[in-house]
């Protein structure tokens, strides 16, 4: 799996820190108990790590972005750069929680063997991401502005939004015992859609000029404004989450 955003560590924490506030019912699906080891994968900047280690838990991160891994340093998490994919732990972790970053993963059935192979027996797997029909307003949006500039080249769509059942059959096929899976709608407020797509879909526009890149922003922003901006609310996306528990037997 190949980085496909670069991550500005301070852009992240001034304008998508609900990512780790909303995921606190994540963190109680995963009920970490005292001494467990927990692989936090995506741990970004070591936010909800540091949550999971007030458990008495001792917790280690993994991220692609070296930038988000220094920062999971900084406030004291052990962290390695390191892609879901790619993992090399066997039997050590009592559980692996994830949030947030499994739709990053194009390959989920490679990522779910490893996970499978770093759990200790009867450990767990707890993990939100992208379910299907995640931000679907913001994709149409952004492959409606590629179409109307062939000049971009292709829209090469970064994400993977599964559904329940096909998560599901990976994580049984997989020798997983899935004792929870849902998709959960769950609009969510942004501070502006200029600064998500800063965000989340710079590696979608890296190829393009300053220029081009602007005009991207700008075209999408005009085309979602009526859809999902009001006066009232502001910004609100169109976040569909999956959430999960399950059970290595």
């Amino acid at each position: 799996m190949k980085e496909t955003n670069t991550w500005d560590t301070n852009k992240y924490k001034n304008h998508a820190n609900f990512v780790s506030n909303l995921a606190l019912p994540v963190v109680e699906l995963l009920n970490p108990k005292k001494d467990e080891i927990i692989l936090d994968l995506g741990c970004g900047d070591g936010t909800l790590a540091l949550e999971i280690q007030k458990y008495g838990t001792k917790v280690i991160g993994v991220d692609l972005s070296e930038n988000m891994i220094n920062k999971a340093k900084e406030v004291g998490i052990e962290a390695y750069v390191m892609s879901a994919t790619e993992l090399n732990f066997e039997n050590k972790f009592d559980a692996v929680f994830s949030n947030a970053v499994l739709h990053w993963v194009k390959e989920p059935k490679k990522a779910i063997e490893k996970i499978y192979k770093s759990l200790k027996k009867q450990g767990r797997f707890i993990a939100e991401f992208g379910g299907y029909g995640n931000i679907k307003y913001l994709t149409d949006a952004m492959q409606q502005v590629f179409d109307l500039h062939p000049e971009y080249g292709k829209f090469n769509n970064p994400w993977y939004f599964p559904s329940d059942e096909e998560y599901k059959q990976f994580l049984e096929n997989n020798g997983f015992e899935v004792e929870y899976i849902k998709l959960i709608p769950r609009p969510t407020k942004i501070d502006d859609i200029s600064n998500w797509l800063d965000i989340f879909a710079n590696g979608i526009v890296s190829h393009l000029t300053q220029e081009q890149q602007k005009q991207f922003k700008d075209e999408v922003r005009e085309i979602l404004k009526p859809i999902i901006f009001n006066e009232q609310d502001g910004w609100i996306a169109d976040y569909v989450r999956l959430r999960l528990k399950a059970v290595k037997g």
